[in-house]
């Protein structure tokens, strides 16, 4: 990007600014006019000595031309007015042009970022700089070069005005001001020092009223409040007197400029008036000369505010280009456009002697020096997760080497177009990143590289484009099935469906996918098979005896999983009913206040929501057992207002917009949740009133509700609940479990799997997928990385929650599925490397071989020393996770510790100040000290790997054993600072200590 802020400008707006200028510059003799008539209607109409006025040849009465000058002045006016006005509208519209390009700019460097600087700069940040610091730079951009020419040449026009007056008129303006240019920004300055001494002084206090808000206890214990409060009112004293210098000299500041812009005037009646008594100058030119004046000073306000206001720009553009243009950054031409070819990366992958390191220039992997044979199957064991994130990141070109160059089928990876890595790479995680949408369009996001649909010419696609934002429409069709080999999007979502079935999570999606709600329109083979499985499921429900979970619609009787107004209805809802909804509805209140139904409907209301105040009270609407009655908080509680109103006059006491606020809670709640409240005699009730008004009542509600038909599908439900053609209870518990279970296996079994597992598709994904269960996350990162038909296939620990049959069974699928794809498997271990083409076990960033130990280049005393204590942590199973900084910091606070066969490394009691030791070479044995006269109680010999004296450290009590040395001991003696500060800020290492002490327990 342009490293100043005028250069953007420049490049990317020449030809607007060039044309802003020249309409800026129409305004100047606008602007004159306006100065001129005034002058001319004083002295040449009002002023004239004679009765006619001969004006371009024509004789013209006094009155007449006074009329004609002053509509010319009007004109004038509204001439420089629609001008001004236009010109600031051009500005307007090129900043915000301008600030979209920039913004669009910023956000695609963020794409180009290399992976480690997201480390170490929050994401907060870069949003931040990107909206709101931003922001007041294009109102710059747009002023760039018309704001000083503008203001400059309305004070030249005034100034050339006030100098054909008289040059004594224009010497006085002028005179001044050099003083203000002056003088003003140095005070101004004094008063910024100040304001930031104030800033500085502000946050001490906040500092104070913290500790004071935090020790408010401690205060009142110790009888510290009245020093507490003098404190902070000795830190008032110093903000006020901050306070009442910068009042002082900011408005010393204002009297000076008011006053040195007020001697001009002075001047101007002084010589002015004895010129225009001396006849040298008229009288209309003085009164002109003022009002010009008059209009001087806002310009140059302006001037100042803009020089102001380019500084302050300036620097902060150097701030956000310096922050948006790290070190590693990955060429732009890589991802700009489309390459000619994607050439196939189904050779060898070579890693040729690659390092990587970290952004403090560590070694993260060290001299890697390895074929990957292509279409092989590849298991990495790397204990670190921080050794497996750089490798899948190096293998999909995430991070560059700092060393060596990797190649696939002798293919330079760091040279390939972005688009073609893209393509033939995946990688999935057990934590994949996913965006706000739903989970198609997660999935799918491979697929749509590029738009395939037609190219839109309106004025919105156009303004983009003049922008320079994205030259791809965003409103057009972008799946591209043909990506993967296939022809059309059904062969697509087939694919996707035979890797969902290959992973074994078909089952998992299949139960979730049963409880979506969706539109027979766009379903419709779902929509049919779902109505003719219904007798299937109904008969499979009944042989299962699970019919009392079922709550299946029948047109005679009550259904208690129905909420009321569905019951009398025999309908149910297309969209959410909210009270505002229930509002406009005023034809169907009106029918309820007439069947005497709303009288009923309030008393059961009422109780319902006495019922709910006195176990949620007004404040418990979070918690989940109120959430899952599905009632909004704002409806409950405009309910619990309105209750009292209804003890006397019922339903009477409220007009509709209250009633329909009321109901609201009916068309909620159904007596299966309300319980004993809701009486046989209401269901017979409501049952009487179905019968005989439903259809009219249905009427008033068109559009609202669907009326339920055994033949037909019911929007609104889920798909359970159309195959069953009715409602599962919802405190049946295991029972009711157990029914959803059947259907499911029944939907299965007749072939409606694939339909129903489609609708997964439809599920909508939060802000970084929030929304989702787990059971999702790794089959969207699973088929995200596959539906492409990759070269290369990276999975990274993807299969995590799987049992490891489940994991064998999902590696031979995967393999049938895609069988030439060099698959990768990244894992901290593998029960069995056998099992793969080519095992490669990699610690401290190198591989390690049975043949020979790892070697290390040549280093200094100091750095060989921390390498030996790295290599010797990183080998014990409860340090080997831990990622590389917290490594080295451990390594760096520990001592070597040796002890001969029979000494005491410490004893029963000891005070545990030494730490904990490690042991990496030779056996100790621990004892529990008896009496004197009998021998000491060997309770347990530890060897190498074993962290001994970690629970005196954790619990800061005495040693409960003594540590004795059975043969000759080395040991790394950690101390107490550096192993909880590990345990602290590790969660990883926390839950191994935790296991090992409950092994302590146990055993």
């Amino acid at each position: 990007m342009e490293r100043t802020l005028f250069r953007f400008i420049w490049k990317y707006s020449k030809r607007d600014q060039l044309i802003l200028l020249a309409v800026t510059a129409t305004l100047f003799p606008l602007l004159y006019l306006t100065l001129e008539l005034p002058k001319r209607i004083i002295n040449d109409a009002i002023g004239a000595t004679t009765e006619t006025v001969q004006v371009l040849g024509y004789t013209l009465d006094r009155v007449t031309f006074l009329m004609v000058l002053c509509l010319l002045f009007l004109l004038a006016v509204l001439a420089h007015g629609l001008m001004k006005m236009r010109i600031n509208t051009m500005k307007g519209v090129l900043s915000e042009r301008m600030l979209r390009r920039f913004r669009y700019q910023l956000i695609s460097r963020i794409l180009l970022f290399p992976q480690p600087y997201f480390e170490r700069v929050s994401q907060g940040e870069l949003v931040s700089m990107v909206t709101a610091e931003s922001e007041p730079m294009g109102g710059l951009m747009g002023d760039a070069i018309s704001q000083p020419v503008l203001q400059a040449g309305q004070m030249l026009t005034i100034l050339s005005f006030l100098f054909v007056q008289s040059p004594w008129f224009g010497l006085a303006a002028v005179a001044l001001i050099p003083v203000q240019a002056w003088l003003i920004p140095k005070l101004q300055r004094q008063i910024n020092l100040l304001n930031k001494k104030r800033i500085q002084e502000v946050r001490v206090l906040a500092a104070q009223i913290g500790e004071s808000a935090a020790g408010a206890s401690t205060l009142r214990s110790n009888a510290g409040w009245r020093y507490r409060r003098a404190k902070i009112s000795h830190q008032l004293g110093r903000l006020f007197g901050i306070r009442f210098e910068i009042y002082q000299k900011k408005f010393f500041m204002k009297f000076l400029n008011n006053f040195i812009s007020q001697l001009t005037p002075f001047l101007f009646y002084s010589v002015g008036g004895y010129l225009v008594l001396q006849g040298s100058v008229s009288l209309g030119a003085l009164v002109a000369a003022l009002a010009a004046y008059k209009d001087l000073s806002s310009p140059w306000k302006e001037l100042l505010t803009y020089y102001n206001q380019t500084q302050d720009m300036s620097l902060r553009w150097e701030v956000v280009i310096d922050r948006f243009a790290p070190p590693g950054m990955f060429d732009e031409n890589l991802l700009e456009g489309e390459p000619e070819e994607y050439p196939r990366l189904n050779g060898d992958i070579v890693l040729d002697h690659v390092s990587v390191r970290d952004a403090d220039g560590n070694h993260v992997l060290d001299d890697l020096d390895i074929t990957l044979p292509g279409g092989g199957v590849i298991g990495i064991s790397a204990p670190s997760e921080e050794d497996r994130r750089a490798l899948g990141e190096l293998l999909r070109r995430e991070i560059l080497p700092s060393s060596g160059k990797v190649t696939v089928g002798g293919l330079n990876l760091s040279e390939l177009h972005q688009a073609v890595l893209a393509l033939r790479i995946g990688h999935a995680s057990s934590r994949p990143v996913m965006f706000q949408g739903t989970f198609g369009d997660n999935v799918m996001m491979p697929m749509r590289f590029k738009p395939v649909g037609e190219i839109p010419k309106d004025d919105f696609f156009l303004e983009t484009l003049r922008a320079g934002n994205s030259p791809d429409p965003f409103e057009t069709e972008w799946l591209d099935p043909s990506r993967a080999g296939f022809k059309n999007v059904s062969e697509l979502r087939d694919w996707w469906l035979k890797l969902i079935e290959g992973m074994g999570s078909g089952a998992a999606l299949l139960r979730r996918a049963a409880d979506q709600v969706f539109e027979a329109k766009e379903h419709p083979e779902l929509a049919a098979k779902l109505v003719e499985l219904r007798p299937v499921v109904q008969q499979a429900v009944r042989d299962a005896g699970l019919e009392q979970q079922a709550f299946v619609f029948d047109w005679d009787s009550y259904n208690p999983a129905l909420p009321v107004a569905e019951n009398l209805l025999f309908a149910t809802p297309r969209v959410p009913v909210t009270q505002e909804l229930l509002a406009e509805q005023t034809v169907f209140l009106g029918q309820l206040r007439e069947l005497g139904l709303d009288e009923t409907l309030v008393g059961l209301t009422s109780d319902v929501i006495e019922m709910l105040r006195q176990i949620f009270g007004l404040d418990g609407t979070d918690h989940p057992l109120f959430r899952k009655l599905g009632l909004e908080a704002k409806t409950y509680e405009a309910a619990v207002e309105l209750v009292e109103r209804t003890r006397s006059d019922g339903a009477a006491a409220l007009d509709d917009a209250e009633l329909a606020s009321f109901l609201a809670v009916p068309f909620v709640i159904s007596a299966e949740q309300i319980g004993p409240a809701f009486s046989d005699e209401l269901k017979s009730r409501i049952l009487e009133l179905r019968h005989s008004h439903s259809e009219k009542l249905l009427e008033s509600l068109h559009g609202v509700f669907e009326p339920l038909h055994r033949d037909e599908f019911a929007p609104g439900l889920t798909v359970l609940e159309n195959a069953l053609f009715g409602k599962v209870s919802q405190v049946g518990g295991a029972r009711a479990d157990e029914l959803r279970k059947v259907i499911v296996e029944v939907l299965s079994e007749q072939g409606a799997r694939p339909y129903v597992v489609e609708l997964i598709f439809d599920v909508p994904v939060a802000l970084g997928g929030q929304n989702l269960p787990a059971v999702f996350a790794e089959p969207l990162s699973f088929t995200r990385a596959t539906i492409k038909k990759p070269d290369i296939l990276i999975l990274d620990s993807a299969l995590a929650s799987y049992d490891m049959e489940t994991q064998v069974s999902v590696y031979k699928n995967l393999r049938a599925l895609l069988p030439e794809t060099t698959v990768i498997y990244l894992n901290d271990q593998f029960q069995s490397p056998e099992a793969f083409d080519l095992h490669i076990e990699i610690r401290q960033g190198r591989i390690v071989s049975e043949e020979a130990p790892m070697e290390f280049e040549e280093e200094s005393a100091a750095s060989a020393d921390l390498a030996r204590k790295l290599r010797a942590l990183e080998q014990t199973p409860l340090f080997s996770g831990l990622d590389r900084r917290q490594l080295r910091l451990l390594a760096f606070g520990a001592r070597w510790y040796s002890a001969k066969a029979g000494e005491v490394v410490f004893l029963k009691d000891d005070e545990p100040t030494d730490g904990a030791y490690m042991i990496i070479e030779g056996e100790a044995a621990l004892y529990l000290p008896k009496p004197e006269g009998e021998e000491d109680q060997l309770v347990a010999k530890v060897g190498p790997g074993t962290l001994v004296g970690e629970l005196g450290l954790i619990r800061k009590e005495p040693r409960a054993l003594s540590m004795i040395a059975e043969t000759d001991l080395t040991c790394l003696r950690i101390g107490e600072e550096e192993f909880l500060a590990v345990v602290e800020n590790d969660a990883a290492t926390a839950f191994k200590l935790l296991q090992v002490v409950a092994g302590y327990v146990s055993s």
